[in-house]
């Protein structure tokens, strides 16, 4: 793991082949410790996942230009549309000349077309984007666990599944990846801070995710998982049923 702020803690940690988590921990008032979490998948044509907060913007790029000139960006992507998710969008847009957006179809008509300086790559649902030696397929899943337009992506090469507020684990002082059990702590966490929005067709998007059987799980807040990423999907999708 690399340290690349020693004031914010912002660090850099390679999860998979090619893929690091860039980590900020923080501590929010009445929450205690978190975190929040970009994915760096280092490419011919590199992809960010997460920007970060707008605040957060100088950290993360720090962060970047430790393992790749910022300049080399392609893609900025994101889940759904939320400060933590794409706040950050335009200061990257401008950072990163040859950058665009990368967000599914539903964000790309209701939102970023306005929002961004540079008009985003739609991905529709199911669609593979190869990066080079990655490649990422586009799984549409609205309102899991929050959002119309939210989606996640799956790096295929390394199974590594991007799977953004999916097993929110609240502490800010978590390894960076980490084979135990992720479950527990997100479900507790969910209980007491309830931002799912339990859409009807959960399990049905959940069983699909876990079709892809990925093998690491690149959180949004806390640790990242490897592991049998189907098993933890499915027990995913029984604890929202119950």
């Amino acid at each position: 793991m690399t340290m690349t702020n020693k004031q914010s803690g912002t660090n850099v940690h390679e999860i998979a082949d090619g893929i690091y988590r860039i980590n900020t921990p923080v501590l929010i008032e009445g929450a205690g410790g978190f975190s929040f979490n970009q994915y760096l998948i280092v490419d011919d044509e590199s992809l960010l996942f997460h920007t970060g907060p707008r605040k957060m913007f100088q950290l993360v790029r720090e962060a970047v230009a430790a393992v790749l000139p910022v300049e080399r960006l392609r893609y900025i992507a994101f889940s759904h549309v939320e400060a933590d998710e794409c706040g950050s969008l335009n200061e990257w847009l401008g950072a990163a000349p040859q950058s665009v957006p990368l967000c599914g179809s539903v964000a790309a008509m209701v939102s970023i077309s306005d929002l961004a300086d540079r008009a985003p790559r739609a991905l529709a649902d199911g669609e593979l984007l190869p990066l080079g030696k990655h490649s990422m397929r586009r799984f549409d899943t609205p309102h899991l666990p929050h959002a119309w337009e939210c989606g996640f992506l799956i790096e295929e090469r390394t199974s590594t599944l991007l799977c953004g507020d999916l097993f929110t684990q609240g502490g800010a002082d978590l390894p960076p990846i980490t084979e135990s059990d992720i479950l527990g702590p997100s479900e507790a966490f969910r209980h007491k801070m309830d931002y799912f929005s339990h859409a009807k067709n959960a399990q049905v998007m959940l069983e699909r995710l876990a079709s892809t059987n990925p093998t690491t799980l690149a959180c949004m807040h806390g640790s990242a998982w490897r592991g049998d990423g189907a098993k933890l999907l499915h027990a995913l999708a029984d604890a929202l049923s119950a």
